[in-house]
């Protein structure tokens, strides 16, 4: 996760005020404009808004009841049944909707988390330099040699875990990629002739982090945590499917998919295919929206990188 992130992240936008940051000419700033001109941000936006109002506002309009009933197991979808029944004979459809708010709360509060704790971090060790930036860095280059998912499957299968615990582990493990990638866009910035005056004029270094250094960096960072919010869905997906995740009654899109997994061969094919489609939805669509974001932070334009992309992230900016 952590090497497709940092291919995707190469610059930073520029500084408020007109200052300019640390990217190349003719890069440039997170503006709605500038999203609503990209395709692939519009793209990608509209179906997350989409699976947003589907899994939290389509409960209001449609309801269910959520608990087994033993006389329509396994029912195709019909009148009543849009989607189906599954093995315990709930709405799928129902069920689709519930699952998907455990996971965008799930993808939501790992990539706000681990955003700002990376951004702070990173911006810290790149602004002390020296003997204190050398320890921080080894720090976090510990955290980065722990398999995050490799762990997840030890904790789950010694323990039961809910979902803020799972929250806590991922956001505690996927911050460093977004602290690497601050770290080295405030050490490109400490030197620039504008942080000069600012020192000249008596400015301390929580008013360089505050004011010049981490605003700098904000475009890195919304970046990184639109994947790390992929990321996370698509963990915790994996982490159900293998029937490691938070016990019942708690659902998601992955534990939805073991169940129907086990049905596919008996031709339930309703229990697999919709909540399998809204997973590769909803994680296209947020690596979409990294892709596009980097895109104008970075000032291509919409098109013109197309050949050098790759699966899972984007060549880093230096390379194209």
């Amino acid at each position: 996760m952590a090497s497709d992130t940092e291919a995707a992240v190469a610059s930073a936008g520029q500084a408020p005020g007109g200052q300019a940051g640390a990217q190349p000419a003719g890069a440039g700033r997170l503006t709605l404009t500038a999203i609503r001109g990209n395709k692939r941000a519009v793209a990608g936006l509209g179906i997350v808004a989409a699976m947003i109002l589907f899994c939290f506002a389509g409960p209001v309009f449609y309801h269910f009841s959520g608990t087994e009933n033993l006389n329509v197991l396994n029912n195709p979808p019909a009148p009543g049944y849009p989607l189906g029944t599954d093995e315990y004979g709930i709405d799928v459809l129902g069920r689709l909707m519930v699952g998907g708010q455990s996971s965008l709360e799930l993808g939501f509060s790992v990539g706000i988390a681990s955003t700002i704790l990376g951004m702070l971090y990173g911006a810290l060790s790149g602004m002390l330099a020296g003997v204190g930036d050398a320890i921080l860095m080894r720090v976090l280059d510990t955290v980065l040699a722990v398999p995050t998912f490799i762990l997840l499957i030890i904790v789950a299968s010694m323990f039961s875990l809910s979902l803020a615990v799972i929250i806590a582990i991922l956001s505690a493990l996927s911050w460093p990629t977004t602290a690497r990638l601050v770290r080295g866009q405030v050490i490109a910035l400490r030197d620039r002739e504008y942080i000069q005056a600012a020192r000249t004029f008596g400015a301390t270094r929580t008013r360089f982090l505050i004011r010049h250094l981490i605003p700098n960096t904000l475009g890195i960072c919304v970046v990184a945590a639109t994947f790390a919010i992929a990321d996370s869905i698509y963990a915790l997906s994996a982490l159900s499917f293998l029937g490691l995740g938070p016990p019942a009654p708690f659902t998601d899109w992955g534990s939805m998919l073991t169940g129907g997994i086990e049905n596919l061969f008996n031709g339930y094919w309703w229990q697999v295919y919709p909540p399998l489609t809204v997973l590769i939805l909803v994680v296209i669509a947020f690596r979409m929206i990294g892709d596009a974001l980097n895109d104008i932070i970075s000032g291509i334009q919409p098109g013109r990188s197309s050949r050098r992309r790759r699966y899972g992230g984007l060549v880093p900016f230096a390379s194209r």
